[in-house]
């Protein structure tokens, strides 16, 4: 039951944005106090001696609220995330403690500390590139790094039993 409870639940504005999110518990409670309408349900049942009902996959609120979404933080784990544990330069995808993170235009060359310089590299490949700068060694980078925004947490959290949160994440497919 405890697992269950900790699935994750997209909460979205009432305007059908993505928020955040929950956890079924949680989810559960906004239900139960008529703050949101359940739009899709996981497969499974939440019984107790009262009632029964299904766990909510996605919920919307019944009333807007304005919420300002903080910055996504410059993080090793969150750049790892960002590059999907995939070297940037071979394209081999490793677990995370075989990743190490690369800064594309050295420090000592003026590169800093920033999203759009950072890229996950194979241990190999860092110490091909070394301080180099990428043209002058022939080597390339596989996609442009770029600052993510808030829906990228929301669309690498998608399971199998998720599938109905891609029309709100921007992943239907065409």
């Amino acid at each position: 039951m405890d697992a269950l409870l900790n699935n994750k639940v997209l909460l979205l504005n009432a305007s059908y944005e993505p928020l955040m999110l929950v956890s079924g518990k949680k989810a559960i409670i906004l239900l139960l106090c008529d703050k949101v309408d359940s739009l899709d349900d996981y497969p499974f049942k939440i019984r107790s001696t009262y009632m029964s009902l299904n766990l909510p996959s996605i919920i919307r609120l019944k009333e807007y609220i304005n919420y300002r979404f903080s910055e996504i933080a410059l993080s090793r784990k969150n750049i790892l995330r960002r590059d999907n544990y995939t070297c940037q330069y071979c394209g081999k995808k490793l677990s995370p403690n075989k990743l190490t993170i690369d800064h594309v235009i050295p420090k000592y060359k003026g590169g800093e500390n920033s999203w759009k310089n950072l890229v996950a590299a194979c241990k190999a490949c860092n110490s091909k590139k070394g301080n180099f700068v990428l043209n002058k060694i022939n080597m390339k980078l596989i996609k442009k790094p770029i600052k993510p925004n808030f829906i990228f947490h929301f669309q690498k959290e998608i399971s199998r039993h998720q599938n109905s949160w891609k029309q709100y994440l921007f992943l239907n497919e065409k």
